[in-house]
This record gives structure tokens, sequence and C-alpha cells, in this order.
């Protein structure tokens, strides 16, 4: 699958990235716009999808300090990001006997369109599909999908459960129907395809890295990979089929992260005139 950097997308993970602090502090609208620029989206671009994500609900105008004018996070979408933080910095592999959440909804016809947007959200949290109505997920992803469905007012449709499998067909063969595991595979493949040279480029160089190329790698790595645990829940290791990619996927992103997140940070206090 391509891996396509929409502006919209490059703004949440600038946000997820570089964007949170404890006094929600908002990024002005110039700084949008220099940081954007950096990861090759124009002006009318930033401006177009922080309209969109203003009308979503995720971001809110705001006046800095100094008083520019900018955006800050909605709440929702801090718990939309402290949720992903989870997955995307953690991505655990949990043992199987952790157990699993069971996601069992039923929607009134006349409301079938919150039927789709129940589907997609479950689709989009991870869950596979064990039945017409039942998705199941492991267990670790129970909060973050009751924060989920609350949010989105999805709750007084759904029932969650923890359990454990039972029988009778064993669990390997269980998560191959639920889950397209070779989609998912191809997934984390086209990530190193994409990003695994770029850490070895990183690894051969010398001396201090220069702030905005490390700002750059890093934002785009993340862009790509804060997708991909969420269409991989994080099965148990011994469900999963030999020389998953996951593993190394994960361990390709870490490693951009730890190397050039801190690094790219220096551009973004940089300000317009490298201040």
């Amino acid at each position: 699958m391509a891996d396509l950097h929409t502006p919209r997308s490059l703004i949440v993970t600038l946000y997820g990235a570089y964007g949170r602090t404890t006094s929600n502090t908002p990024l002005p609208v110039a700084e949008l716009i220099r940081l954007l620029n950096a990861v090759g989206v124009d002006a009318p671009s930033v401006r177009s999808s922080v309209s969109r994500l203003k009308r979503r609900g995720l971001l809110v105008p705001a006046r800095t300090a100094s008083g520019a004018a900018g955006y800050a996070l909605s709440q929702d979408a801090r718990q939309l990001l402290d949720d992903g933080d989870r997955r995307i910095y953690a991505h655990p592999s949990p043992p199987l006997r952790d157990g699993w959440v069971l996601a069992v909804f039923s929607v009134p016809e006349a409301e079938r369109h919150k039927r789709h947007l129940l589907r997609s959200r479950l689709s989009r949290l991870g869950f596979g599909t064990a039945a017409p109505g039942v998705w199941i997920a492991p267990a670790a992803l129970y909060d973050e999908t009751r924060h989920t469905l609350e949010r989105l007012e999805l709750a007084p449709y759904v029932d969650l459960f923890r359990g454990e499998h039972l029988g009778f067909a064993a669990t390997r063969e269980s998560v191959a129907r639920w889950w397209d595991l070779e989609a998912i595979a191809r997934l984390h493949l086209d990530f190193l395809a994409q990003h695994e040279p770029v850490l070895r480029a990183w690894e051969s160089r010398t001396g201090e890295p220069d702030a905005e190329a490390a700002y750059r790698d890093y934002l785009t790595a993340l862009d790509s990979w804060r997708r991909l645990p969420y269409a991989d829940p994080g099965l148990p290791e011994e469900l999963l089929p030999k020389d998953w990619p996951g593993g190394r996927a994960a361990e390709v992103f870490g490693l951009l992260h730890a190397r050039l997140r801190d690094a790219g940070a220096e551009f973004v206090r940089g300000g317009p005139s490298g201040s």
C-alpha cells in the first residue's frame, strides 16, 4: 500500500510528536505553516486541513502568549493521542494468557448509519470479526475501545466482555480467520522498505545531526508508523506466522524515534529565525 502523507495526517502527527504540553500551549498558525512546509506541505493546504480538523473538533482556536492566532488540541484530541501513545511507542506483544476483549453490538435498523460507524471504528481500533456483530481484540485494547465508543456516543449499542478462547478451532487458526494477516504483514513490509534505508543512512552519519533533516525524517516515519499499530492489534507472538515482519518494523521505528525525535525538536523550537 502506498504511503500517503496527507496534510491533515501530518498535522495530527506533528501535534502528537511535538504539540502536547501540560498547559496545552497553542501552536501559532505561522509555525504550523513553517513546520509543515519542511515536509512539503504548502500554506493553503495547511490552512485548509486545519479548518477540517477544527470542524471535526480535534483542534480549537486559541491565542498564544504573544497574542498570535493559533490552534490547540481539544480535550477529545488529547485523549485520542494519549490512547495512541500506548500503541505507537510500546506496541507490545501480549502473552496469550491475557485473553481477549469482545465487542458485541446491536443497532436498530432505523439507526443503521451508526452500525457502519461502529464497524468502521472497531476495525480502525484493530478488532477482528469473529462473527456478525461480534468483534474481538487483545484484552489490552479495552481502555482505548471504551474511550472511543464513549467519545463517539456509541457505547449504548455495545457490550464489552473479557474472556479466553476455549475452542473449538485452535486459536492460531481462528486469528487467521478474524484478521487478514497477509494484508497486515504487507503494511509492515512497506514500512520497512520506506524507512529502514533512512535508518541505515542515519546510522552511517557522524557528528551532530541536522535538526531540520532529523525533524523531517522523524515526522514522516511517525506518520507512516502510527497507522500500523491500529491495523496490527498486537497479537500474541505464538499466534503469528513464522518470520512475522512486525517485530522488525517496530524495532526500526523505535531506533528512528530514539535517534531523531529529540534532534528534530530543536528545529521545532527554532522558530522562523532559528533562534
